[in-house]
């Protein structure tokens, strides 16, 4: 039942309620034979509350309530608003400048061969067990940083990768991706496919110092010369990642 109302006694318009019983009073007699109080569900709807002074109680539809129409209006303005600030948000250009476009998509192709040297070396057989969680912190890690990279270059509409294939033109020396500091040759790569026990825990953990060294020095560039917020600062972070990853990889090189 909807709203509250007064009720002074509840009226029966079945038959079977009112047999025997004194509508003014509510009382039966003593001779009046026993009444079965049980009410069949599909009949309860027949029972109606009324108030004997007032009349008729009026029901409000459901859309007419007070306190409904506070909910949807309050409803409404939430939803209003949240719109309002996706399209608002979505329609802020995002700050970019050509350090961070270059950046993150050198960088991808940097952390792209870092994944790779990782494949290779924990394919190696007889490698020391000390480092095989390096090289997994390496590969999961940086496969992570590649997927920050990418969206951070859709949020600035630019393409993940150099049209030209020129690389850290943003740091003032420009080169062909294949020549971009730290990245080990395809021959390099091939010793490695070939080396096994401690020639490939040494080669390995050479080749990935060289690599994080430069990739530091791209990030402190970046985080000191660019121009979106989210680039400074996962430039920074990375470089301290790296950094601390060079110190454990020194640390188990024979």
């Amino acid at each position: 039942m909807r709203g509250t109302v007064a009720v002074d006694r509840i009226v029966a318009r079945n038959a079977w309620h009112t047999d025997g019983v004194d509508v003014t009073s509510g009382d039966r007699s003593a001779t009046d034979p026993p009444v079965d109080t049980t009410t069949p569900d599909e009949e309860l709807h027949d029972v109606e509350l009324v108030d004997d002074d007032d009349g008729d109680t009026l029901v409000l539809p459901w859309w007419q309530n007070p306190v409904n129409i506070i909910v949807i209006a309050v409803a409404t303005a939430l939803i209003a608003g949240m719109i309002g600030w996706l399209v608002g948000h979505s329609g802020n250009e995002v700050a970019s400048s050509d350090v961070d476009v270059g950046f993150l998509q050198d960088m991808r192709v940097h952390h792209e061969q870092a994944v790779r040297m990782s494949d290779i070396f924990l394919s190696r057989p007889e490698i020391d067990d000390q480092l095989v969680p390096v090289a997994q912190s390496i590969q999961f890690g940086q496969s992570i940083e590649i997927g920050i990279m990418l969206q951070l270059l859709r949020d600035m509409g630019a393409p993940t990768e150099s049209d030209d294939g020129q690389a850290m033109a943003w740091m003032g020396m420009p080169t062909d991706d294949e020549h971009m500091p730290g990245l080990a040759t395809d021959e390099q790569l091939a010793e490695l496919r070939a080396a096994k026990g401690s020639e490939a825990n040494d080669l390995f953990i050479d080749l990935m110092v060289t690599h994080h060294k430069a990739g530091i020095d791209m990030a402190n560039y970046a985080a000191e010369h660019g121009k979106n917020e989210d680039v400074r600062t996962y430039a920074s972070a990375w470089a301290g990642s790296q950094t601390e990853e060079i110190a454990e990889l020194e640390a188990l090189h024979s």
